[in-house]
């Protein structure tokens, strides 16, 4: 099953179309994309037996976020082996490190961002987790059980505010408006072959800047969600950013940022695509 936001009202993607999960339950489940994880067990039960109608084509430009108010949005650092090299940390052992990015940096999955004047802003392709049942201190083994499922985030980083002053803000140079772009869809994890081992990739330009699969996670979707629900609760519709890759600009020599008209596409395999476009802060 693959849920979308489009143009605000929750839609199921089947075949490449859109079908209006309101009026295709005759009201049982509201338009608002966010409240169908508060029922998401009941919300797949209905999906599964449905009659659906025939959907209607649309444009990916009208999508929002598949996931547009979690109560929290937790994010993993160094989370693969060649980032923590790169970033010239070590690996992390028990549990790698953790932050938030403000749910009023979440967008859609087709946006313009604005770059901080003055700044050096990063890309980080991330494979996202969209908790669909209340997660707290459960086993890796039984964790699949509680995601809704996966979609594709840009865990976009302005480096100046995140590595400014006595002690790194990670929260707030992660979190201006736009730096949180994820969707195109949810997709639940019975689709994927093998949900621990999906293809990412991330361009600038055209340019191949990250690539890598997901099964060079140090910490699998299941595992992070087993350590990070072993402190805090995890609540249906939270989003979870999982780490990227190597090859983020910070890391690079000489390093690199991105600048007005630079184009980010951002590409996981069997989920779909962000595509986000850069201009300058007037």
């Amino acid at each position: 099953m693959r849920i979308a936001n489009l143009s605000g009202r929750l839609v199921l993607v089947v075949d490449g179309l859109a079908v209006d999960v309101e009026t295709a339950s005759g009201g049982r489940f509201a338009a608002d994309p966010q409240a169908v994880y508060e029922r998401w067990e009941e919300f797949r039960g209905w999906a599964a037996e449905a009659r659906l109608p025939e959907g209607t084509a649309f444009d990916a430009a009208l999508l929002g976020a598949p996931a547009p108010a979690p109560r929290q949005v937790v994010a993993a650092g160094l989370n693969y082996r060649d980032h923590a090299a790169e970033s010239g940390f070590a690996l992390p052992e028990n549990m790698p490190p953790v932050f938030t990015k403000f749910p009023t940096s979440i967008t859609g999955p087709v946006t313009e961002v604005t770059l901080p004047r003055g700044g050096h802003t990063d890309w980080e392709i991330e494979l996202v987790a969209v908790i669909g049942v209340r997660a707290h201190r459960v086993s890796a083994d039984a964790a699949w059980g509680h995601v809704a499922g996966l979609t594709v985030g840009q865990d976009i980083s302005e480096r100046v505010t995140q590595l400014d002053g006595p002690s790194p803000q990670f929260s707030l140079g992660k979190s201006f408006p736009g730096f949180a772009p994820i969707g195109p869809h949810v997709v639940t994890p019975d689709e994927f072959d093998d949900p621990d081992d999906l293809g990412l990739r991330c361009t600038v330009n055209g340019e191949e800047v990250q690539k890598s699969r997901t099964d060079d996670l140090i910490f699998s979707v299941p595992e992070l969600i087993a350590r990070l629900s072993s402190v805090i609760p995890l609540l249906p519709g939270d989003v979870v950013f999982t780490g990227t890759p190597g090859g983020v600009g910070l890391g690079r020599d000489p390093q690199r940022w991105l600048a007005p008209g630079d184009e980010l596409v951002s590409t996981i395999e069997g989920i779909g695509e962000l595509r986000q476009r850069f201009v300058a802060e007037s």
